[in-house]
């Protein structure tokens, strides 16, 4: 069993280490969905109260909230994969609660790039910054996110992943990270019988 969860600002390209585990045949639990959901419960608009949403969740249920509702969907899928990747943690507590679940199978990887490296990819992609979050452009939701914590989180990484470079090179190296990991936990499960 391993669980890798990723932590990075916007547009830092979390989505496409998300992408790469999918390819690889490793499930992904997007904590954002536990948000999508919960809008979507509250009869609110995904895509404009998605932000609003996160942090009504905290303040009502704890700095955990989103971190406790996405553990049956992580524990549902080690149930049938060895490995699951969980996408967008935002803060130290997030990250306290799968420390706490799955120990020494958990790591947890932040994935960073410079704000304008950020502003771009979100620009080229075609989400409009403004629009993407609840009207909130690309710094105020760098502003938002830190206020979950993030920051924090992001230095309690056990692997950096920098960003800067072509998406493939980015593809490779979280491939590499996950099928590294993968071989690692393998050989230490045939070496303890």
């Amino acid at each position: 069993m391993h669980v890798i969860g990723t932590v990075g600002l916007p547009g830092s390209g979390k989505g496409e280490a998300a992408t790469v585990a999918r390819e690889d045949g490793i499930p992904v639990v997007t904590m954002g969905d536990v948000v999508r959901q919960e809008t979507a419960d509250r009869g609110l608009d995904p895509a404009k109260d998605h932000g609003t949403v996160a942090q009504a969740l905290r303040e009502e249920n704890g700095p955990a909230a989103i971190a406790e509702r996405s553990l049956p969907m992580i524990e549902d899928r080690l149930e049938t994969h060895e490995t699951v990747l969980v996408d967008g943690i935002r803060s130290d507590v997030e990250v306290d609660v799968f420390e706490d679940e799955f120990g020494d199978a958990f790591t947890l990887v932040s994935i960073e790039a410079p704000f304008e490296v950020r502003a771009e990819r979100i620009d080229d992609r075609g989400r409009d910054a403004s629009a993407a979050e609840g009207g909130e452009d690309l710094a105020a939701r760098d502003e938002r996110e830190r206020g979950f914590g993030m920051d924090d989180a992001m230095e309690r990484a056990d692997v950096v992943v920098e960003n800067t470079d072509s998406l493939e090179a980015f593809h490779d190296r979280i491939r590499s990270l996950i099928r590294g990991t993968d071989d690692e936990k393998r050989a230490e499960a045939e070496a303890d019988p």
